[in-house]
C-alpha cells in the first residue's frame, strides 16, 4: 500500500519496485531478504550504519536548538528514532526523545505496556509510512533502552496535524511525518521546546485532497 507518489520516484531514479502484501514485506524485513529478488540487503531499520546515518539528524537538532526538552519521531522500525536518541544521549542531552505511533498500528506502545513484544491489532489507514502488527525482535532492546516512552496519536489527530502543517506552515506531510505534529499539539510531549521530526512527504495528491476537505480519515477494516 506504499502511496503511488512514492512508487513513481523510486523508478525515476532507476529503481524497481517488487509489490508483495504487507505481511508477505514484513516477512522480508524480518529476514533480511527475500528468497526472489538477488543483490545484497540493507536493513532498512537494523542495519547499524543506517542507524547511525540517522543519528545525524539529533546532531543537527541539537546544533540549533541545544535546550531541547523532548524530540518527537515516528516510530516504523526503530531505526530512525534510536538512531536520532542514541546521538542525543552521545551528545550530553537531557533531552527525552519519544517513538510517535497512530492508534490503527501501534506495537511499541503495546510492547511497553507488556514489558515484551507482543502482537497488535493492524488497520491500514492513510498513514502508510509507520505501523505494524508487532515489532522487529532485534530492536526491542535497544528501542526500550533508548525511547523515553511512545505517545499514540488517533487517526483524526494526525489528519488534523497534517492540515495544520499544510495550511500553516506550508509544508506537505505523509501520515506518518505528521505523527509528531499530531502528538506534540495534543499535548503529550509535555511542557518545553518540543521538536517534531517530520520525517517525509511522500502522499499521493488525492489523499492530500482527501484529508484537507476532511474525506480520508478512518481506516478501512483490520485485515
Amino acid at each position: 500500500h506504499a502511496p503511488a507518489t512514492k512508487l513513481a520516484a523510486i523508478e525515476r531514479l532507476g529503481g524497481k519496485t517488487v509489490k508483495l502484501p504487507f505481511d508477505r514485506w514484513w516477512q522480508t524485513v524480518v529476514e533480511h531478504g527475500h528468497p526472489d529478488v538477488p543483490g545484497f540487503f540493507v536493513h532498512p531499520v537494523s542495519d547499524p550504519a543506517v542507524i547511525a546515518g540517522n543519528g545525524t539528524i539529533g546532531l543537527e537538532i541539537l546544533e540549533d536548538l541545544p535546550d531541547a526538552d523532548a524530540i518527537l519521531v515516528p516510530y516504523g522500525g526503530g531505526g530512525l528514532s534510536c538512531g536520532i536518541a542514541c546521538a542525543v544521549e552521545g551528545s550530553g542531552s537531557r533531552a527525552r526523545v519519544f517513538a510517535c505511533e497512530v492508534a490503527s498500528a501501534a506495537p511499541f506502545a503495546a510492547s511497553l505496556a507488556a514489558g515484551e513484544p507482543v502482537e497488535t491489532p493492524y488497520a491500514p489507514s492513510f498513514v502508510d509510512g509507520i505501523g505494524a502488527r508487532t515489532l522487529l525482535a532485534e530492536m526491542w532492546p535497544l528501542a526500550k533502552k533508548m525511547l523515553a516512552g511512545s505517545l499514540v496519536a488517533t487517526l483524526e489527530e494526525v489528519a488534523a496535524a497534517v492540515c495544520t502543517l499544510v495550511e500553516r506552515a506550508r509544508i506537505v506531510a505523509e501520515g506518518a511525518g505528521a505523527t509528531p505534529v499530531a502528538a506534540a499539539l495534543a499535548g503529550r510531549a509535555g511542557p518545553g521546546k518540543v521538536v517534531c521530526v517530520v520525517s517525509g512527504g511522500n502522499i499521493d495528491a488525492a489523499k492530500l485532497a482527501g484529508i484537507l476537505t476532511g474525506s480520508t480519515v478512518a481506516p478501512p477494516p483490520a485485515a
